[in-house]
């Protein structure tokens, strides 16, 4: 597993702690085992407790490997500070050898069938999934830079405490797509 100096938390829990934040000493790294598959979600903004985080936990726990959530604060000061400190704090989280999946409303929006694809396309790189939700400013252009692929839900604005479970559940509808369950209902009645 990962080493005890990593600086973002393994857990879902919305609760800061003193370990989120890197330090000049200790750069962002995560537990994993060596070589093992893994899926995490980098996500800017701390949820609460509520419907949207009970929803993502069951999709996400669905999800093969479980996906696991990273939580940043918020940045503050004018948009364009905002934005250059929450990419500050997202690229010092994504490992080099991570396949990374920003969120924006510039990226692909797959159907989930085309999704189903998309997934299997990046789980066949071998790297570990990093997808990255901004924070209320959106993405900065060294995170987009960074991403091996941007995706949207979407052209319309979501609170981005919903985008959570909906990408953990079209994540867990494209898995059962791959593998010819019956949760994903194609045709129309």
């Amino acid at each position: 597993m990962g080493s005890k100096k990593c600086g973002v938390p393994t857990s879902t829990n919305p609760q800061p702690s003193k370990n989120d934040r890197p330090n000049k000493r200790s750069p962002f790294c995560y537990p994993r085992e060596s070589g093992a598959f893994s899926m995490r979600l980098l996500a800017i903004g701390r949820g609460k407790p509520g419907p949207e985080a009970e929803i993502f936990t069951r999709y996400a726990a669905r999800i093969k490997p479980k996906m696991t959530l990273h939580e940043f604060n918020d940045g503050v000061g004018a948009a364009i500070e905002i934005k250059r400190r929450e990419a500050e704090t997202l690229n010092a989280a994504i490992a080099p050898q991570d396949f990374v999946i920003a969120l924006d409303t510039a990226g692909k929006t797959p159907d989930s069938l085309e999704l189903a694809k998309m997934l299997t396309g990046w789980t066949d790189s071998g790297k570990h999934l990093t997808f990255v939700i901004g924070g209320a400013e959106g993405l900065d252009a060294s995170i987009i830079a960074r991403a091996d692929a941007v995706l949207s839900l979407g052209r319309l604005t979501w609170p981005h405490m919903l985008v959570r479970p909906m990408l953990a559940e079209q994540i867990y509808r494209a898995q059962m797509i791959n593998t010819g369950h019956p949760y994903h209902r194609a045709g129309r009645p």
